[in-house]
């Protein structure tokens, strides 16, 4: 199926896959997909995801901080808080759900795809809540700390050693340069959309292996959600060897 302006639109269930989101539920996984613009032109649709995005904000507040609690335990509450703010508030959020690509997969009217709405932060924001609350109805608290976890792990990463605000593709070299390989090369992989409203992939090459593809509305964007999602995916595996 392709969105209005021309471009490949992920199904529900092979978006589940591909982030290894284990949700059995279609019908829950498609709700918490669907933005309310959607119902508006497709009458067949019951339900958007406004009331899994409000359980998918309560259950982040209580993953994160549990998750904060038992990972400083230096740290008091104040300084909890600060960090479980930066944690769950709307960019960041809105970052998670750019990373794992979650755009393509949503279910918007005409006016907010051609509006940007893929791609604006309070949209991936929403969308990702209302995905944790999916995960929670369906799987229970457990599974979404198996989801969350490492993603809040990276952030926190991030955060706590000045990060946040570094060029992805910067660290990425660099993470790559120290372990003996060459900077990463960028290509596209796909363009698609009017000439007024382009849609970029692009694909981050390290080692002469496709790591990692990120989207944007221009190849630089394209190339940092490249980048961001590369260092998650290293990062991962080396822990993994290292266990």
């Amino acid at each position: 199926m392709l969105s209005p302006d021309g471009r490949a639109q992920e199904a529900p269930r092979d978006f589940a896959k591909r982030i290894q989101l284990p949700i059995a539920d279609t019908r829950l996984l498609i709700r918490a997909l669907t933005h309310r613009s959607y119902l508006n032109e497709h009458p067949e649709a019951l339900e958007d995801n406004e009331r899994l995005e409000f359980l998918g904000d309560a259950v982040l507040d209580f993953v994160v901080g549990g998750w904060l609690y038992n990972h400083f335990p230096e740290k008091s509450e104040g300084e909890m808080t600060r960090l479980r703010a930066a944690l769950v508030r709307t960019e960041t959020l809105g970052e998670f759900g750019a990373q794992l690509g979650l755009g393509n997969a949503l279910r918007l009217g005409r006016g907010e795809e051609e509006g940007g709405g893929r791609h604006r932060p309070a949209m991936l924001c929403a969308t990702f809540e209302a995905l944790v609350g999916a995960l929670y109805l369906d799987a229970g608290l457990e599974a979404v700390q198996g989801f969350i976890d490492p993603i809040v792990e990276e952030a926190v990463v991030a955060i706590t050693n000045g990060e946040g605000d570094r060029d992805p593709k910067s660290q990425l070299q660099e993470w790559v340069q120290a372990r003996g390989h060459e900077a990463p090369l960028y290509r596209i992989a796909a363009e698609s959309g009017p000439d007024h409203d382009k849609f970029f992939e692009v694909e981050v090459v390290v080692g002469g292996a496709v790591i990692a593809r990120g989207t944007g509305k221009n190849k630089q964007v394209a190339s940092k959600a490249a980048a961001r999602l590369a260092l998650h995916k290293l990062s991962q595996q080396t822990e993994k060897l290292g266990k």
